[in-house]
């Protein structure tokens, strides 16, 4: 039996600030364009969320991992970009993933973005997403996760939440999250990796 992953904080609500242009965002960023802030803007709300604590990241850092090492393993030819920023002045949006994946070279944008959630409240992320047009997003909180992959064309565009990923083909996903929940990082990579291997 594995135990959880380190206990979740008390869950952090980001600052809002509603009612501003894409210029006055983009002036907003410059003037906070420090370590320790991580900035999202969605039709005119600006989100700032200090940056995550060390539960945040042991979580991202191994669903990178067990990620990476599947990508691998399958045969993917991949790019790892991390928590590049996705913008759009177009489509009032700026976000920035936790991990992100291009599955395939040539790709302009991620088809794969992953968020590790400890805080309640902000933005709308499935919509920012969606307007960003990224094919599938993971969703990461209280030790359970959820795949919601994008569908229908312009206007019609929508995420539907699934119970396979459609972009990572074949991953369990059941194996992935006892993995990501177990409290010792190298046990998890070890046992998802001789997963793997039967």
């Amino acid at each position: 039996m594995t135990a959880a992953i380190i206990a979740p904080p008390k869950k952090e609500s980001p600052l809002l600030f509603e009612g501003l242009t894409w210029r006055e965002f983009k002036a907003v960023e410059q003037l906070l364009d420090r370590p320790g802030y991580r900035l999202s803007f969605l039709d005119g709300v600006l989100e700032i969320k200090v940056m995550p604590g060390e539960p945040h990241e042991i979580v991202k850092a191994r669903i990178g991992a067990v990620v990476e090492l599947y990508l691998l393993m399958a045969g993917f030819d991949f790019t790892p970009t991390g928590s590049m920023t996705l913008e759009s002045e177009t489509g009032k949006v700026k976000r920035e993933a936790d991990e992100s994946y291009k599955l395939a070279p040539g790709r302009r944008l991620p088809d794969l973005a992953i968020e590790v959630v400890f805080s309640s409240g902000g933005i709308n992320q499935l919509e920012a997403y969606k307007r960003l047009k990224i094919k599938e997003v993971w969703f990461w909180e209280d030790g359970l996760l959820e795949v919601y992959h994008l569908r229908g064309e312009g206007n019609t565009l929508h995420y539907e939440k699934v119970s396979s990923s459609e972009e990572v083909k074949g991953i369990d996903l059941d194996l992935l999250l006892r993995c990501i929940n177990m409290v010792n990082h190298v046990d998890a990579i070890k046992t998802f990796r001789q997963a793997l291997q039967k």
